[in-house]
């Protein structure tokens, strides 16, 4: 009983396994990121609390509840970086299929549903690295979403907070 336990478990764990789309240079800026909060934050917000107590009746004292609440946001980024390192998947910075959108394909698109719209350029990216000012969507992007597995010439319809917008896909890098 306990092996049949067991294996369910196992299967239920791979089911919730998340994937987290990133480019390895992402990935190792968010390494670089964890380790700073693991070695540096840490310690100044252990630093802080340490001197807040100091303080006396901790029951009034802002000094130490701020701290304390730096501190769980320092403990929860960190567990959910190192869940995301864990779970990351790289995407290639060069993609060899240009005949459909891809995690890591740059697509030209146009908004045929607007009346002189401008040509827009966007690399498809996780959500970690979303940075639409940069030209970085994320394939849970309304935009990102409706363009991911589809070809150059198609016309798909984006579901966006100010309505439903026509894009046409002009070009696959």
């Amino acid at each position: 009983m306990a092996k049949a336990a067991r294996k369910k478990a196992k299967k239920e764990s791979n089911e919730d396994k998340q994937v987290f789309y990133i480019t390895e240079e992402g990935l190792k800026k968010l390494k670089k990121e964890l380790k700073h909060y693991k070695e540096v934050r840490r310690k100044e917000v252990a630093e802080r609390i340490k001197e807040a107590i100091a303080f006396g009746d901790l029951s009034e004292n802002d000094e130490y509840k701020e701290a304390k609440n730096e501190q769980a946001f320092i403990e929860g980024f960190i567990v959910d970086a190192d869940f995301k390192i864990r779970n990351a998947k790289i995407i290639d910075e060069v993609v060899a299929d240009t005949d459909s959108v891809q995690v890591g394909s740059t697509v030209v698109i146009k908004n045929v549903s607007e009346e002189g719209s401008e040509k827009e350029e966007y690399k498809i990216v996780g959500f970690m690295e979303a940075d639409s000012l940069n030209g970085k969507i994320s394939t849970e992007s309304p935009v990102g979403n409706a363009v991911l597995g589809r070809a150059k010439g198609e016309k798909v319809e984006v579901k966006a907070p100010v309505g439903v917008c026509e894009y046409e896909i002009l070009e696959i890098k």
